[in-house]
């Protein structure tokens, strides 16, 4: 007897968490997913985050199939000059502040946070982190030591030591970043918390006060990069730059790339005392590069993130004047909508996913779901989607 895709997916697949109605994909095209029964559904996650140009973009697809033609990996990161990455990095670079210069491109986001704590503490010799309550980072052992959730992370202990966790958007603990820190990490929004946005005087006081202690300021835009705030990166909204920005999810069209950007002044203490400061094999794979290259410029390109602000105020207008919803939280196309505590997320959720719309929890808010479409959505199909939406909510009990 042969066993169903579905089998062999409980059988033999490391899973993260039970997921006893996991969908069977078959095809993702644009901002729709089929199943494998023919169902159409609308994804209003982007695969949190990553498909912000929609799913196979044809110029994306175009580029995978030209760099297949030339060749795959090659040798391990750094060795060779491979055209895909240079393009991508003087791309990147360009769009970037002229302090943001060097790329070191890797697979994930998670590497990417691993890489700029290495070099925050490279730079400055220091060994205090600071990080933020309710915080997302990654699993790996340093993304995880510094994400501020105890229960996701506490099974995993000793994790790193010298971390101290502040509340996110409170001026007044900003005190405790003295000269004795190496780096803040910090979301410019906090993602996984619900879509917490903070004032910008917050983050400006942030910088003043990390300039004034030599201190390394680590912005994780692993979720918000890549037009997805309605800037081509979310600090822009906030009016100041980062030391070391980190970098995925949305950043490959759909490939798996990850990359910490800094000064090349900064970035050349790797490869020196001791060489090989940070290495890794796959890292700017030049098919993923090709891939984020072909991106990036379709999102420059389109003006989609000068689109998103737009789209993302079109689903509260539509969306907040039900009487199942507390508020909606909103940048450009991330939004967290809040239900009333009557109600629960879980239930609707299903509810949703019946009504062939795809959405998310977040990890550190069960009181709201997510959404966050592909910018490519157009307003016509978000006031369908938001008809979706309102009937689910009418739903719930």
């Amino acid at each position: 007897m042969q066993l169903t895709n579905r089998q062999l997916f409980y059988q033999h697949l490391a899973i993260p968490a039970d997921v006893p109605d996991a969908l069977e994909i078959v095809k993702a095209e644009g901002i729709y997913l089929y199943d494998i029964d023919g169902n159409r559904f609308t994804d209003l996650v982007s695969g949190v985050s990553v498909s912000n140009i929609g799913h196979r973009h044809p110029k994306v697809l175009e580029a995978i199939k030209n760099q297949l033609d030339q060749y795959l990996h090659l040798m391990v990161y750094g060795k060779y000059i491979q055209s895909p990455q240079v393009k991508l990095a003087r791309k990147l670079a360009g769009q970037l502040p002229d302090s943001l210069d060097s790329v070191f491109f890797v697979n994930s986001g998670s590497e990417a946070i691993e890489g700029a704590l290495k070099l925050a503490k490279r730079i400055n010799g220091r060994s205090e982190i600071i990080a933020f309550k309710n915080a997302y980072h990654g699993s790996t052992h340093g993304a995880l030591s510094v994400l501020g959730n105890e229960e996701m992370k506490n099974a995993y202990r000793p994790l790193l030591p010298d971390i101290r966790f502040l509340n996110f958007n409170n001026e007044n603990e900003l005190d405790q970043i003295t000269d004795q820190t190496a780096c803040v990490i910090i979301e410019p929004i906090q993602a996984e918390a619900g879509i917490i946005i903070p004032d910008k005087s917050y983050l400006k006081a942030l910088r003043r006060q990390c300039n004034k202690t030599g201190t390394i300021l680590i912005f994780d835009e692993v979720q918000m990069g890549f037009g997805r705030t309605g800037k081509l990166f979310a600090f822009e909204n906030f009016d100041i730059v980062p030391d070391i920005l980190c970098l995925a999810k949305g950043m490959g069209g759909g490939m798996p790339i990850g990359a910490f950007v800094s000064s090349s002044s900064y970035m050349n203490l790797l490869t020196h005392n001791p060489a090989l400061g940070h290495i890794t094999t796959f890292g700017g794979h030049p098919v993923s590069c090709a891939a984020a290259l072909a991106s990036l410029e379709v999102i420059l390109e389109e003006g989609l993130h000068k689109k998103a602000e737009k789209k993302g105020q079109l689903f509260v207008e539509l969306l907040k004047n039900h009487p199942t919803v507390k508020s909606i939280r909103q940048i450009g196309l991330m939004l967290a909508v809040d239900l009333k505590p009557a109600y629960s997320v879980s239930k609707l959720v299903k509810i949703l996913q019946k009504n062939k719309l795809i959405v998310d929890q977040f990890l550190f808010n069960s009181s709201s779901f997510r959404i966050a479409p592909p910018l490519t959505i157009t307003e016509q199909e978000i006031r369908e989607v938001s008809e979706k939406v309102i009937e689910s909510l009418n739903s719930l009990k």
